[in-house]
């Protein structure tokens, strides 16, 4: 019997995570060493990665950056790139990709021009972003979609801002906006054991989701997700209280809502 042909193909390999309208989160692993030619590659999309693992070269012939573990890749949608492995074989990072009209809105608040694009090929590693390369890596494990979502947005807005400079004056939601965000509580309350996305709360409250979620944040005081999140958790400590229910069935019951909608995007992400 002969053996098993291994394949050829070396390079990136990427693997959906989670997405949403406008957004993605892939894994992407790459097993290129020093033996091997540097990959030539395109930005389908304008995409953020923080690297996990590795540390490789990146960027076009004119312009690298040595990239490592806590930096983040930056790539403007349609521009090609570079990728070689001089030093040591492999990396793995985690990559927020954005369609154009989703980022031109982040841009458009966070650096005050819709019209901003990446000019370095990275960004430094810092204390101010240790949070992302720590989340990115959860959402590889499988994050509600919603969480995931607000991540993707919130490290995008950071992001840019940072490379940006640009200080934008506190958001103060005008009297509408707040009647808008209070028809989204409502919702919240009323639809708590399904499945919510952003793009079904935004469309409740009549908003952009990128607005929506900044809106939400700055009069609620934390995301969408983690207000929901904090809902079920109250609801069931009075079930507990009020209820002869079993602790058992009550807490299979809320750790079921909480997880159903990471266990539904692992499965796709599987299949």
């Amino acid at each position: 019997m002969d053996a098993p042909v291994e394949s050829a193909h070396r390079g990136p390999v990427a693997r959906r995570i989670v997405s949403g309208a406008g957004w993605s989160i892939e894994n992407v692993v790459c097993d290129l060493g020093p033996n091997d030619r540097p990959s030539d590659e395109r930005f389908n999309r304008t995409t953020i990665a923080a690297v996990l693992a590795g540390t490789f070269e990146c960027g076009t012939r004119s312009k690298k950056a040595l990239l490592y573990p806590g930096s983040f890749l930056l790539g403007n949608a349609g521009s090609h790139f570079e990728c070689g492995h001089d030093h040591v074989g492999g990396d793995h990072c985690v990559a927020f990709h954005f369609d154009t009209a989703l980022f031109e809105e982040i841009a458009s608040s966070a650096a005050g021009s819709a019209g901003f694009r990446f000019a370095p090929p990275m960004l430094p590693s810092s204390s101010n972003f240790a949070w992302a390369a720590v989340e990115s890596a959860l959402t590889a494990e499988g994050k509600s979609c919603t969480a995931a979502e607000e991540l993707a947005i919130s490290l995008a807005d950071r992001v840019v801002r940072t490379l940006s400079g640009h200080n934008e004056r506190p958001l103060r939601p005008l009297p509408r906006e707040r009647r808008r965000l209070l028809r989204a509580l409502h919702y919240i309350a009323e639809h708590s054991e399904e499945p919510l996305t952003l793009d079904d709360l935004s469309s409740v409250a009549c908003m952009s989701k990128f607005h929506f979620l900044r809106c939400f944040r700055a009069v609620i005081g934390v995301t969408p997700h983690q207000f929901l999140l904090a809902l079920r958790l109250r609801r069931a400590a009075v079930k507990l209280r009020t209820t002869s229910a079993p602790i058992a069935a009550i807490a299979f019951d809320t750790v079921s809502a909480i997880f159903r909608p990471s266990m539904s995007a692992f499965a796709r992400s599987s299949a």
